[in-house]
């Protein structure tokens, strides 16, 4: 127990088989983003290294600081970085100073274990972060002006994608056990990319992204996109095989399409625009040895590495 503004409170982490404590957790997630994580506890892809941290007062949780462990590699070298995500605190208890216990617990335990701890925060915490030693960093998008490149290729005359891909119900077991079994398998076409985190990519499949994931028969891939007007978001790319970026993208486009924007930042940035991500109210702060290593290779963390 400890006590803060004469309030008594138990400090709890990684918790995810304790059924009452990760319900209340669900709830507050619920509350604060309007979303919780039972679903995807309950189809066994909440996995270890996604650890809450969180302050129960009167039984209920209150305050949490989530770590993810990230094993990544950037331009083949082996890098362990540390995310913190699904910040939040229930509105009666704010300016108690509970983000900042545990913000001080985290990084008591973690900022000599790791090559890099980073955050994506929102307007609001701005001046909170630089606090505990964090910088603000730069990530860049590419993008590529698909209109001239691909204007005379058999695929733009067609006025529809569904000749190429096939949409998946990502509600059926089936489905879900080949793509996993895919990503497993996959040969990364990204310059920073996770190497063993199915759990975090299935959150994003099965929930935000569950209406955007395809398989492209041809080339034996899976390919997770967004459709916004003309500009097609390509997410990520799962094929088991060495695969071209442009035969998926003249798969994916129609003659509506005029761009393309990568949620990752491919091995090959021949042929792309590279441009400063800006994202409404999110800024990513970074602190640790890889920081500059982050920031002279003007790289973006894949969409869905993002917890």
């Amino acid at each position: 127990m400890l006590e803060i503004k004469n309030k008594l409170f138990t400090y709890v982490y990684g918790y995810k088989e304790n059924k009452n404590l990760r319900y209340s957790f669900n709830n507050l997630t619920q509350r604060i983003y309007g979303f919780d994580f039972e679903k995807w506890y309950q189809n066994g892809y909440w996995q270890d290294t996604y650890i809450p941290h969180s302050l129960v007062f009167e039984d209920a949780i209150v305050a949490n600081l989530s770590v993810s462990i990230i094993n990544f590699e950037l331009f083949g070298e082996k890098r362990k970085y540390l995310q913190i995500g699904t910040v939040m605190t229930a509105p009666e208890f704010r300016g108690m100073g509970l983000s900042r216990f545990l913000m001080e617990k985290i990084m008591t335990e973690w900022k000599n274990k790791c090559d890099l701890i980073y955050l994506f925060a929102n307007d609001s915490v701005l001046s909170f972060y630089p606090q505990f030693g964090f910088k603000k960093a730069d990530e860049y998008q590419l993008s590529q002006e698909v209109e001239s490149k691909f204007l005379q290729t058999e695929y733009r005359q067609k006025s529809t994608r569904l000749n190429y891909i096939q949409k998946l119900n990502m509600d059926d077991n089936r489905n879900r056990l080949t793509i996993i079994e895919k990503i497993k398998r996959a040969k990364p076409l990204s310059q920073l990319f996770m190497t063993d985190n199915i759990g975090l990519i299935m959150f994003y499949l099965t929930s935000f992204l569950k209406d955007n994931v395809y398989y492209i028969a041809k080339h034996d891939t899976y390919v997770i996109f967004e459709i916004d007007g003309d500009v097609i978001y390509l997410q990520d790319v799962f094929g088991g095989h060495e695969v071209s970026l442009d035969d998926i993208i003249r798969c994916l486009i129609t003659k509506e399409t005029k761009k393309v924007k990568l949620g990752f930042t491919p091995e090959c940035e021949q042929g792309f625009e590279k441009n400063l991500l800006q994202e409404e109210d999110t800024t990513l702060f970074v602190f640790g040895k890889d920081v500059e290593r982050f920031r002279d290779n003007k790289v973006m963390f894949p969409i869905l590495s993002r917890a």
